[in-house]
């Protein structure tokens, strides 16, 4: 493996998915590691089921970054098959109909199965056949395993993760057969056997417990409950949680949290309702739901520590990236690192978690979210920026008009707000964490206040995209390279316009 510094990518699962090539492209051109850190804290969908009956960490992004890896140049039928097996969902409409269908599979006898090597075959049936145990051994009246939309993908890594007693084990077995790159690294943001869930404050007092109630409204949000006080903030509970009784068992510890106990976790992404405030920041929970702050995991360090460049992906701010940055000891990381350049690509479109539509984000709350947790890592209160000007005879000040600045709570007692010299941009508090902000034009998506921006020391570049059937705007996967290499210096920015379509680059 190459010894070259490496560039490291924040990102979640299926929205960064659609960028997998961009970053492959960069990192064939640039020679180096490529490492994608992921967060461990989703706990819907199929997750739910998997970590209420084995606890764990949430791994469908991890599973789903993995597989979308697979090479697809030259082609191969296994590969195809592999790719087909590891994403394929049992059946969504009958419990009964997927659990059938996990029998064939478990059996060796599905069509899933075909293109694949006997050998290899055996080998994923070995595990899927001990995680089948566990699951009969788990078996009680009241408490039985769901099989209901069930990743093929998570159930494996989870009886790799059971049989090794690692996670990582877990990721290196799915890699392996997965034949992913040796420079390129799929990187839990916490390495452990255990479940690490969230939870968001709001702007307007409320909390909101677990990833899937923050970035997907359910059946009922966990925002129309009864709250119990937890301070200035308050836990909103979720009607459709049920208080598990004694005689229901599961992985969870006694006293835990309903919300964090559902099973099969059931949300729509085609219809996310407002939130009624802004996300103020994001921490981790146990499983009572007190805060706590744990450390990342060490190789997530390491990688900052050796890369050359450090690149946020787009997708949920405060589900997909802001989970990895909050943790203990990235946020000096992002700050210490030799690389030179950290690279915000915006999002080309807000959503629930960005919101509500009264009040989006700017991309500057998008970098100050970052710049937040950074400081949140590193166990700092975060205290909104003055910015100060110099006129011939007078000191102006500016207060920041973000989210953080017009809540003085963030002040701690006794302390005063931090004031920043308009001359010292290139050593702002935003800029130890962005330096560059990659974004798109067209309706929808980000407002970008390019002045606001340089006054803190951070550049940005404009492409345009094109629009999805959803009318969603979409980067052009060449013209994002072009950007990316343009800020890395791989090549004359002259020669890379030249390369990308006209008009699509503009810095």
């Amino acid at each position: 493996m190459t010894d070259t510094k490496g560039i490291v990518v924040f990102s979640g699962g299926s929205a960064a998915n659609n960028l997998v090539d961009v970053f492959e492209a960069v990192r064939e051109n640039k020679a180096c590691p490529l490492s994608y850190i992921i967060p461990i804290s989703d706990n819907g969908g199929s997750s739910s089921e998997l970590i209420r009956v084995f606890g764990g960490p949430g791994i469908g992004d991890v599973r789903s970054r993995l597989v979308r890896l697979i090479p697809t140049d030259p082609s191969s039928p296994e590969r195809l098959a592999i790719s087909s097996l590891f994403n394929h969902r049992l059946s969504s409409t009958s419990s009964v109909d997927a659990a059938a269908e996990w029998q064939l599979i478990v059996s060796g006898t599905s069509d899933l199965w075909r293109a694949i090597s006997a050998a290899k075959k055996e080998l994923v049936r070995s595990f899927l056949n001990l995680l089948n145990l566990e699951i009969l051994k788990r078996a009680r009246p009241a408490s039985t395993f769901d099989f209901t939309s069930a990743s093929v993908g998570n159930l494996f890594l989870t009886g790799a993760r059971l049989f090794s007693g690692s996670f990582e084990s877990a990721i290196y077995l799915l890699s392996s057969i997965c034949t992913i790159p040796e420079d390129v690294r799929v990187i839990p943001s916490i390495t452990s056997n255990f479940s690490h869930h969230i939870a968001a404050g709001l702007a307007n007092g409320d909390v909101i417990v677990g990833q899937n109630n923050i970035s997907h409204p359910a059946a009922a949000t966990a925002l129309e409950m009864p709250t119990v006080s937890t301070g200035r903030h308050h836990i909103a509970r979720s009607r459709h949680s049920v208080d598990h009784t004694e005689e229901t068992e599961d992985a969870n510890f006694p006293g835990t949290l309903p919300t964090l106990r559902q099973n099969n976790i059931k949300f729509s992404k085609s219809e996310e309702e407002d939130l009624p405030a802004q996300i103020e920041r994001i921490w981790y929970i146990n499983p009572y739901g007190q805060e706590m702050l744990p450390p990342a995991n060490p190789r997530v360090i390491a990688a900052i520590k050796q890369s050359q460049a450090v690149i946020y992906s787009i997708g949920s701010l405060y589900t997909s990236i802001i989970p990895s940055i909050v943790l203990k000891g990235v946020g000096d990381a992002l700050r210490l690192t030799p690389a030179r350049h950290k690279i915000l690509i915006l999002n080309g479109t807000l959503d629930r978690e960005t919101g509500p539509t009264s009040s989006p984000y700017s991309a500057f709350d998008f970098v100050e979210a970052i710049a937040r947790a950074g400081e949140q890592s590193r166990g700092h209160v975060w205290r909104p920026v003055l910015h100060t000007s110099h006129s011939d005879d007078s000191l102006k000040t500016t207060v920041a008009t973000s989210p953080a600045a017009r809540h003085g709570d963030y002040l701690m007692p006794g302390t005063s707000p931090q004031y920043e010299p308009k001359n010292s941009s290139r050593d702002s508090i935003y800029r130890q964490y962005v330096t560059h902000v990659i974004h798109l034009i067209g309706e929808g998506t980000p407002q970008v206040d390019r002045g606001r921006l340089a006054d803190v020391g951070i550049d940005c570049l404009k492409l345009y995209g094109r629009k999805s059937d959803k009318g969603v705007m979409l980067y052009d996967p060449q013209a994002l390279i072009g950007a990316i290499e343009a800020v890395l210096g791989k090549k004359g920015d002259a020669m890379l316009l030249s390369r990308s379509r006209r008009n699509t680059l503009q810095g």
